[in-house]
């Protein structure tokens, strides 16, 4: 088991997503040491939080979970979800044709029956990556003046410095990069938050733009659309 990182691996970012610790640890510690940076989860709900703050490139999904299951994670992710770019590599223990076909109809990639060998499974992930490696990226990026922000890792950084950001406005600031130069309503970012009322994305509106705009006060990048909601407008 001591896999040789890969040659474009150091940066690829995976997401492991199965409700046995065991398997979840043991996934974690292997695909780190071939020198991926590995997020794990336990359920469906756990991986949405994280979908919604990070960026990945590859997305391990157990098929078999209590609650939501991974095709129904899988279906939420190609149709809605913010990775929706992302491969999906399928694992089950159930290795039947037609869960393999449910899985791939939903937009799965790959599919992995239970029990595999770590090393299989790596060799999957690369095989997986290469393929993905000749589709164009997402935007790097946008210039925010002095800041820049990565919609795709859902970084932000002051004179190349990283800032830190709350899990609610990773999760807006994506947003609205998604939607760069266009209003979004803010009672539609509002649905994405505890508050349906609106109040709360002012108040992350507010302390984005002190992490951002040279003059808070004076917004140029951050910008408020009278009666629509809000809109970012990078360099």
């Amino acid at each position: 088991m001591n896999a040789q990182p890969p040659g474009q691996s150091r940066e690829r970012h995976l997401l492991v997503v199965d409700d046995d610790d065991r398997i979840r640890v043991l996934l974690k510690q292997y695909l780190a040491r071939a020198g991926f940076r590995v997020s794990a989860a336990a359920d469906a709900a756990a991986a949405r939080r994280l979908l919604g703050m990070f960026s990945f490139d590859l997305l391990v999904f157990d098929v078999m979970m209590p609650g939501e299951d991974g095709f129904s994670l899988t279906e939420w992710v190609r149709k809605s979800g913010p990775a929706k770019a992302a491969p999906v590599l399928m694992l089950t223990a159930r290795d039947s044709a037609s869960d393999r076909i449910e899985g791939l109809r939903l937009g799965a990639d790959d599919y992995l029956p239970k029990p595999f060998e770590p090393e299989e499974l790596l060799l999957r992930i690369e095989a997986i990556l290469r393929r993905a490696g000749a589709q164009p990226h997402a935007a790097e990026r946008l210039g925010l003046g002095r800041s820049s922000f990565d919609p795709r890792r859902g970084e932000l950084f002051k004179d190349d410095l990283p800032v830190r950001l709350t899990e609610a406005e990773t999760r807006l600031l994506k947003r609205l990069a998604a939607n760069a130069h266009i209003a979004v309503d803010r009672i539609e970012l509002a649905r994405e938050t505890a508050d349906p009322s609106g109040r709360a994305v002012d108040v992350q509106v507010t302390r984005l733009r002190r992490k951002i705009e040279p003059d808070p006060k004076q917004p140029r990048y951050l910008l408020t659309v009278r009666g629509v909601g809000y809109m970012l407008a990078p360099d």
